[in-house]
């Protein structure tokens, strides 16, 4: 097994599982440490090109992803591969599309949807999911 995230580090949100998954923003610069092996990228364009494997879900900023069960389907298999590798949740700045994926998450990992935003929010960062309808789709997405 390659080396974990660190708990603690900047942008790495341990879920109660216990799984670490890293957010940010890709205006930012890549923290240091060791690469993702896995990432999930939320932008309307196509990401650049990063030399470990990436999914895209197209997911325009302080809006929603374009396809719901895309989305579900991607975010579950990041919580699986987060058993095993170095997963990384990002968008442009890493509060809102991020948070909101991370609190979905938290959801498919045990959290009451209706908490998992406070829970992104007190564990990975306080100004985590940003809009309305973005706490609404936490609220409304099932484990």
């Amino acid at each position: 097994m390659t080396e974990t995230w660190q708990a603690g580090a900047a942008g790495v949100l341990r879920l109660p599982s216990g799984l670490l998954v890293r957010g940010r923003g890709l205006r930012h610069p890549v923290p240091a440490g060791p690469e993702p092996g896995f990432a999930v990228y939320l932008l309307a364009k196509q990401p650049p090109e990063v030399p470990w494997e990436a999914r895209w879900l197209r997911w325009p900023d302080f809006r929603l992803p374009h396809d719901a069960a895309e989305a579900r389907a991607v975010l579950g298999e990041a919580r699986v591969r987060a058993a095993s590798e170095r997963v990384e949740i990002a968008c442009g700045g890493g509060r809102g599309r991020t948070g909101t994926a991370l609190a979905c998450l938290a959801v498919l990992d045990g959290v009451p949807a209706d908490r998992a935003v406070a829970f992104v929010r007190r564990h990975y960062d306080r100004h985590a999911v940003e809009t309305p309808w973005q706490k609404r789709y936490v609220r409304r997405f099932t484990a």
